[in-house]
């Protein structure tokens, strides 16, 4: 953006949930909410203006198959960004997707690296699988080359039990979880069922994705712990159908599916109520379309989460969590412009009036 290039956002600006101002500007990319020289030359954008939303499970570079093209993932990460999304928190890619780094006109992303998993325990070609006693060394290497995050597959269909089974032993996953956090990288895992989130919580695990296993058991361990859920209730949509592909094969595993999906709103109710934080995730870029990071905040709602509160999982809070500013003085100005208040009916999300990146709008109507 050169000298006289003012970017000049008024309207209703969420700076907090309750931090409202009346407008801000984009210098050079940066935010301020001083007037500066020349902004009577600036580009003016109205509404409601919000930080950009964070997805903070989504695979970038990922598709059911495994990885996927340079072109495919700009694709991927572009739909995201139309839809809102600024900031990603990358849940596994077993894709090189660096490059997006260079682009000052796509989401930021925060990588986990590749996803960790035991021997044929996971998706085909997604992660690397291995055995109990190689895991510290995997994490290690991966908190190394991730963004400060490392990615466990912590429970999956074990074929012989013909259900959902941890898959690592409390001991190899409590040193990979410690190494992790010697290296200054926080860890998250795959948990669909309940009997792993003990040992993975007590063993110091700073998220769960889905968790749709927490019970009354564990949920006050997670609240006392701190630990974070991402509950992809988009994705748990889909657990009728993966049952239904599995009943003649493996019935255990299909109807404990089907037990999850039925209380996946009380489930995440319990743990809101509980004072688990709940942050915003899709889980795109496997199975799943991208850009419904709107429909992910409005399933929050439905489960009982004020919507106040669910937009924070996906902006202000979510970006505190990730260690990423929002809409704060100096700040990279990445923004989502709506017509309406997204606090009174959080569906105004799936409607962006204008996306700006880094200053500059690169999508809206």
């Amino acid at each position: 953006m050169s000298d006289h290039e003012v970017l000049h956002v008024k309207g209703r600006v969420l700076a907090g949930p309750e931090d409202v101002r009346d407008e801000l500007w984009a210098v050079d990319g940066r935010i301020t909410y001083e007037r500066p020289p020349g902004a009577v030359e600036s580009t003016v954008l109205e509404g409601w203006t919000m930080p950009g939303l964070v997805d903070a499970h989504c695979h970038v570079g990922l598709d059911r198959h495994g990885a996927v093209d340079a072109a495919t993932s700009e694709r991927q990460a572009l739909t995201d960004r139309d839809a809102g999304t600024l900031l990603i928190r990358d849940a596994g890619s077993a894709a090189d997707t660096r490059w997006i780094d260079d682009r000052d006109d796509l989401p930021k992303i925060i990588r986990a690296g590749r996803h960790i998993a035991r021997t044929r325990r996971y998706i085909r070609n997604y992660a690397h699988e291995i055995e109990p006693g190689d895991l510290v060394a995997y994490v290690a290497a991966e908190a190394r080359r991730s963004d400060g995050w490392v990615k466990l597959v912590g429970d999956w269909i074990d074929r012989e039990a013909g259900d959902l089974t941890p898959c690592w032993p409390r001991g190899e996953v409590a040193a990979a979880i410690a190494e992790a956090h010697r290296l200054g990288a926080r860890v998250t895992a795959h948990c669909f069922a309940e009997d792993s989130l003990r040992d993975l919580v007590e063993s110091g695990i700073d998220c769960v994705e889905h968790a749709t296993g927490l019970t009354e058991d564990t949920i006050p361990l997670f609240a006392e712990r701190g630990v974070a859920i991402v509950p992809t209730l988009v994705n748990i949509a889909t657990f009728p159908h993966l049952a239904d592909g599995g009943e003649a094969k493996f019935p255990r595993w299909s109807a404990h599916m089907r037990a999850l999906h039925a209380r996946r709103y009380d489930t995440v109710r319990a743990a809101y109520d509980a004072g688990i934080p709940v942050f915003v995730g899709t889980d795109a870029g496997g199975a799943l379309a991208h850009g419904l990071v709107a429909e992910e905040v409005a399933e929050l709602v439905k489960a009982g989460i004020p919507a106040r509160d669910a937009l924070a999982a996906t902006a202000w809070g979510a970006r505190e969590w990730l260690g990423r500013p929002g809409l704060e003085e100096g700040a990279p100005a990445d923004l989502v412009v709506y017509e309406a208040d997204p606090r009174a009916d959080v569906r105004v999300l799936g409607a962006p009036r204008h996306v700006v990146v880094n200053g500059r709008v690169v999508a809206g109507r």
